[in-house]
């Protein structure tokens, strides 16, 4: 395949649009982020553009030199069609976002697809792109969710799958009742957990994980609550796949990588003899932050090489 120009790439969540351009080797050029505006769909997509103008003005790099564009949004979409189906925090419902995107920008090679999906991509090529694995990318952020690469495709099921999130961990009061692995375990759970448990409205993330380096007792028991369910829904992953790979990303992970060692200790409780050489498997992410932004360049890039293969 001969040499192709420069690939941008968008990463579009509730909180912030980043945008990054890619050259031919896939190393970041220049990278740009804006807050998102989920006031309306209307102004979320101004922000989006926004996003790519900056980054387009920052690096000189003209239209003519951009050779494709690839897209990652929260939740269900469709990638044929380039619609974003439903998020639960964008004001987006069936948007039509790449026709919107090729409209402004005239850049025909324009990819659409899960911000996590595009995440695990990035992780499992710069992992060595092993055909003949199974990988696995969980990402525990605002949200918790995985996806699932195997012999060098990605496990879609009908649409939906890798919601790990919604995986029951948890009995009710009401023991008809679960809750989910989300609900206990995400960024925001955490959050809302640590402003319960220390009575402090304002208490955020950041600052339980900062308890909890500095010994406090209420923060350490509260850390109890959380690797448990979360180390019972990564066993179901074991259980069902093996992987040969999980790389764990996102937020919370990125910003306290020795969680993931508090999660396998818990883990190693559940495993049997045979599972045990699956803690030797566990990874944290390559490219923390940007490895959905890089994904999404990286098809931006591809679906030209699919189009050169073609014709």
């Amino acid at each position: 395949m001969k040499d192709v120009g420069y690939v941008i790439g968008v990463d579009i969540g509730g909180t912030k649009i980043a945008s990054v351009i890619l050259d031919q080797w896939e190393h970041i050029v220049f990278r740009t982020e804006v807050e998102s505006d989920t006031s309306n769909r209307e102004k979320m997509f101004t922000q989006v553009t926004s996003c790519i103008d900056i980054l387009l003005e920052e690096t000189k790099i003209p239209l003519t030199e951009i050779v494709g564009m690839g897209v990652g949004v929260p939740g269900k979409v469709d990638r044929k069609n380039g619609i974003a189906v439903f998020q639960n925090n964008l004001p987006w419902r069936s948007f039509p976002v790449i026709d919107r995107l090729r409209e402004h920008y005239r850049i025909e090679n324009i990819s659409l697809d899960n911000d996590v999906y595009l995440a695990t991509l990035a992780e499992w090529k710069i992992a060595g792109e092993n055909i003949d694995e199974t990988f696995v990318y969980i990402t525990i952020s605002t949200g918790i969710s995985c996806s699932i690469i195997h012999n060098g495709s990605f496990l879609r099921g009908a649409g939906f799958a890798g919601e790990l999130g919604l995986f029951p961990v948890l009995p009710l009061a009401d023991s008809s009742k679960f809750e989910s692995l989300e609900e206990t375990a995400s960024g925001l759970a955490i959050q809302k957990l640590a402003r319960k448990y220390f009575n402090k409205a304002e208490m955020t993330t950041k600052d339980f994980f900062m308890s909890y380096q500095n010994g406090n007792d209420i923060a350490r028991n509260l850390m109890n609550d959380i690797v448990k369910p979360l180390a019972y829904g990564i066993y179901s992953v074991v259980c069902l796949l093996d992987p040969n790979k999980i790389v764990f990303g996102g937020g919370v992970v990125n910003n306290n990588s020795f969680f993931i060692d508090l999660v396998k200790e818990e883990l190693a409780k559940y495993l049997i003899p045979e599972q045990r050489l699956v803690l030797e498997r566990i990874h944290t992410s390559h490219f923390k932050g940007d490895s959905g932004i890089i994904g999404a360049g990286i098809i931006g890039k591809n679906q030209l090489e699919i189009r050169e293969e073609k014709f």
